[in-house]
């Protein structure tokens, strides 16, 4: 399931990330890479932030849509 739609305050694990090269890249150095941990805190609109390791980070609904959890 996209991660705009996963439950808040679940540990969850990324299964998929569906986005260019560049912006993979750029995900996988804030620690948003497939088999990684991750807890959704908040939703707003589609926005989601979440918890990735010891760090909180924002994702706008664009790239949101395209992070898949299980």
């Amino acid at each position: 399931m996209p991660i705009v739609v996963a439950p808040e305050n679940t540990l969850l694990r990324i299964i998929k990330v569906l986005v260019d090269e560049k912006t993979k890249r750029h995900l996988e150095n804030l620690g948003i890479l497939v088999n990684a941990n991750i807890t959704v805190l908040a939703k707003n609109d589609g926005n989601v932030i979440v918890k990735i390791k010891d760090g909180r980070l924002a994702l706008n609904k664009e790239t949101a849509l395209k992070i898949f959890v299980a």
